[in-house]
């Protein structure tokens, strides 16, 4: 950006962008954000630019993407308000995540990225994702250090016919939930192309249901989701939740979301027992 009248030609266009993505008004956005309709337009316009507050009000408003939020704020003139630096998870977030892990033994913990990959776990998701798939897990690697490894894409491996979808035994419920929640996500955050081209690999594959190729926006997103694992003798019963960091101040850390199972019966509680002893 060389000069305002570069940037007063950005920021109207993220603007319009994002409140067209979200379905509002300029009214709507106004009455949302408690600021005159006016101001809205003008912004829209380019006859005025936002302070970083109001780029900080608008997007928090519109639930636009840290990383998104700090490119409507250099379009404004103004410096990043996000960390988006290579550095990884600051270590506050990094041991909050650790004592996670370790209190949810000797249950499945998977920590995702914005893609699906998961980048840590505790020792339990280890053993159960081995005890249901084999040594023939696809892409699961062979030690706790995940990061060390090739990470497994969670929503990948669940539709993979070579890989845990012949294990789940109610495949229809959590392939159509798992769908339409990443196709939601998709929508949501049209500029994450790594989550888009994973979206695009999973309309690809077989075992999709012609049935769930379009969102069914009418059904609304459930917040927990029961699985059943099975193979052989084994069954397992999860209820799963994924959680976010509130407010958290760094794009990297926006993006990551942790999975808990949750035993659904006695028998899936004693049988983790069971697999951790051993």
């Amino acid at each position: 950006m060389r000069s305002t009248e570069q940037r007063t030609g950005l920021v109207p266009v993220l603007l319009k962008q994002w409140r067209s993505r979200r379905g509002l008004s300029q009214l709507d956005l106004a009455n949302a954000a408690d600021v005159s309709a006016r101001h809205i337009s003008f912004l829209e316009t380019g006859r005025s630019l936002p302070s970083p507050e109001m780029v900080l009000l608008l997007g928090s408003t519109l639930g636009v993407p840290l990383g998104q939020v700090n490119l409507m704020l250099v379009a404004a003139g103004h410096p990043p308000a996000f960390d988006e630096s290579d550095e990884g998870i600051p270590e506050q977030i990094a041991g909050a995540i650790e004592l996670l892990k370790a209190h949810h033994e000797p249950f499945p913990l998977m920590v995702l990225d914005g893609a699906y990959n998961v980048i840590d776990a505790n020792q339990a998701a280890i053993t159960t994702i081995g005890a249901v798939l084999g040594r023939l897990a696809h892409g699961v690697p062979p030690t706790p250090e995940l990061g060390a490894n090739r990470a497994i894409n969670l929503a990948r491996l669940t539709f993979d016919p070579a890989g845990a979808q012949p294990y789940i035994r109610n495949f229809d419920d959590v392939g159509r939930h798992l769908l339409w929640r990443i196709q939601r996500e998709v929508l949501a955050d049209p500029d994450n192309r790594e989550l888009r081209a994973l979206l695009d690999e999973l309309l690809g594959m077989s075992t999709v249901s012609p049935r769930w190729r379009q969102v069914d926006f009418a059904v609304p997103s459930e917040p927990a989701l029961v699985l059943h694992l099975s193979r052989s003798e084994l069954e397992l019963r999860f209820l799963t939740t994924i959680t976010a960091f509130q407010a958290p101040q760094n794009v990297e850390v926006e993006r990551l979301r942790i999975e808990h199972w949750f035993p659904y019966d006695d028998a899936t509680a004693d049988a983790c027992r069971e697999l951790r002893a051993r």
